[in-house]
């Protein structure tokens, strides 16, 4: 797999180094050489300075062969257009950007172009953590109507089985954590007290959670 990132900064860099520690193809683009600093002695990707939307800096960086590409630069406008770029004009099948401003993530998902808010991811689990803070709300889905929640689950919960606690429509189990391992459930299995239950909940049933799963 390749994937290349265009943005070096705190974020750009993390990825780089996640995503090559697996073993995976990446290429990082940034303007300034100094930024590459932050990948340390051990990243076994490739570097390329320049602008992420340069079309000889994207072929130097083996777009046409790229599986997919993050856009993570300090600005927005940057990010939609080396995005709108990769999606296009080089086909690239996985195409991802940082927006800080939640309406235009809203224009960027419109083009096909799937986006990461820091503005919204904050005020999502902030709002949680004052109003639920028994839920973990981890990503909202779509233009927010799923949630994907962690709960830990109490004593009052020990041997109750999945399907007891499921709301079709509404609240679906799908992976459990236990012990520092996650494994996905069946509807018979059993949840043991210090489980974090992972869950698809619909937007309107968070008071349906808290009551099943305890205050």
């Amino acid at each position: 797999m390749k994937v290349i990132i265009i943005g070096c900064g705190r974020v750009g860099a993390g990825l780089a180094k996640a995503l090559s520690i697996q073993n995976i193809d990446v290429s990082i683009i940034d303007s300034d050489p100094k930024a590459f600093n932050l990948l340390g002695p051990t990243f076994k990707g490739k570097k390329f300075v320049g602008i992420g939307f340069d079309q000889k800096v994207l072929s130097d960086a083996g777009i046409e062969q790229a599986d997919a590409l993050a856009a993570v630069t300090a600005s927005d406008e940057a990010n939609l257009v080396a995005a709108r770029m990769a999606k296009v004009v080089y086909r690239v099948p996985r195409v991802t950007a940082r927006v800080y401003e939640p309406e235009k993530a809203k224009i960027y998902r419109r083009m096909g172009i799937q986006t990461v808010s820091p503005v919204t991811l904050g005020i999502d689990r902030m709002t949680s953590l004052i109003i639920n803070p028994q839920l973990v709300i981890e990503r909202m889905i779509g233009a927010g109507q799923v949630r994907l929640v962690d709960v830990d689950i109490t004593p009052q919960l020990n041997n109750h089985s999945v399907k007891e606690t499921e709301v079709p429509g509404e609240l679906h189990i799908v992976a459990i954590t236990r012990s520092g391992k996650t494994f996905l459930p069946n509807p018979a299995t059993k949840f043991k007290t210090g489980d974090i239950a992972h869950l698809f909940v619909t937007t309107g049933s968070t008071n349906k959670v808290k009551r099943i799963f305890g205050e």
